[in-house]
């Protein structure tokens, strides 16, 4: 068996002609910079392309498997440049039966299955060539085409105020929009972890997964997770979701909910945190009030006891250290090679030679848990700050 380091959500900003994919996403964010950000600065083995039903991403797929560049893995999966691609789709799913619309990530075993998949949906979606489009079909039937496929089925960031399925599209419970038998995992997303998404009994029943949700390069890897597997293709990751045959999730890393931005209840004006009850901000009167996770984790609770699950570690991305740019992050990976190897391994005497120690001092901080935190909400990320200089 091997450790593979997994990160299932990555968008494509742009193909390699220039044409948005993921609107929001960077224009750098295309399939090569992926794969090789992935691999040499992140550490990554195996990464889900969540817009592969794009048709130009279908079209380049193509054309590096003809040049010789990309292979079909015979367990299912992609692979280019020692990267294992699992082709993925995230959809828009809002139905009469959702309270608000709900994103949601479908991957299939073979770039043919995207293709058949790719076809079906440009007859149920407005712009087939973008990323998180709405798909005018149940979410039931979208289930069920994806099992028709051979594919996994996993409800993304469920916890996001803004298009999730706890965040906007039920009322309490999955089982209102979704056909529970047909999901495979569900993504905790930035805002929560395992502890806290434990307290709703009904997600007992599925393994979580962590992941970057990319829209950018240096957001790669920034969650991820830790699989054990004989190789790196679809097969072993079913079988790890499934838990089967000895294969499975050893451990979720993933940033403290408290700094992802929608931790937090806030005033979406002056950003000042709202108690439960507060329907307009006693700050500045403004009266639009997004619940944050924690607050709707809290109400949707059923306090049940809590299965045993792999352990969710706590890591705080290199982009939050305070002083650490591109020119530093340079000297320290042209020395460790990953940013894993920064965040996890690197012993704090080689990276106070070669970086500043207040720098030094916030990676082991972060690495001992010893980081201060402020909260996001609202759309804002949390910070960091070692916890002596509060005082």
């Amino acid at each position: 068996m091997k450790q593979i380091f997994t990160d299932l959500h990555i968008h494509i900003g742009r193909t390699a002609s220039g044409k948005a994919v993921k609107i929001t996403g960077s224009r750098n964010l295309t399939l090569l910079n992926i794969i090789e950000y992935a691999s040499f600065q992140k550490g990554l083995d195996m990464i889900g392309i969540i817009d592969c039903h794009s048709p130009e991403v279908l079209m380049e797929m193509d054309t590096y498997i003809a040049e010789g560049r990309m292979t079909q893995k015979n367990g299912g999966g992609l692979e280019m440049d020692g990267i294992t691609i699992i082709p993925g789709s995230e959809l828009e799913i809002y139905d009469d039966t959702c309270s608000g619309p709900i994103h949601v990530l479908c991957y299939l075993p073979t770039l043919n299955a995207m293709k058949g998949f790719s076809l079906w949906l440009s007859g149920k979606m407005k712009n087939i060539q973008l990323s998180s489009q709405r798909i005018y079909v149940t979410g039931i039937e979208l289930q069920r085409k994806v099992k028709e496929l051979g594919g996994l089925f996993i409800p993304a960031h469920i916890f996001t105020p803004f298009k999730s399925m706890y965040g906007s599209g039920v009322k309490q419970s999955l089982s209102e929009v979704f056909d529970p038998s047909l999901i495979d995992a569900v993504e905790l997303g930035l805002s929560s972890n395992t502890e806290m998404a434990d307290n709703i009994k009904e997600l007992h029943a599925y393994p979580y997964v962590t992941n970057s949700d990319a829209h950018s390069l240096a957001k790669l890897g920034r969650e991820y997770q830790i699989l054990e597997l004989k190789e790196a293709s679809f097969q072993e990751l079913e079988k790890a979701l499934k838990g089967m045959d000895g294969r499975s999730i050893v451990a979720n890393y993933g940033m403290d909910p408290l700094l992802g931005k929608y931790h937090e209840t806030v005033c979406l004006k002056c950003h000042k945190p709202l108690g439960e009850e507060e329907a307009a901000c006693s700050s500045c009167g403004h009266k639009i009030v997004k619940k944050g996770v924690a607050a709707r984790i809290q109400e949707l609770s059923t306090n049940s006891t809590k299965p045993e699950r792999p352990p969710y570690i706590h890591q705080v991305p290199l982009e939050f250290i305070p002083g650490l740019g591109n020119k530093t992050l340079e000297k320290l990976l042209t020395y460790f090679s990953t940013e894993m190897q920064i965040i996890h391994a690197a012993p704090y005497e080689k990276l106070a030679e070669i970086v500043p120690v207040k720098i030094a001092d916030y990676i082991k901080a972060a690495r001992e848990g010893n980081l201060s935190l402020t909260v996001g909400g609202g759309g804002r990320y949390g910070s960091v700050y070692i916890k002596e200089e509060n005082k």
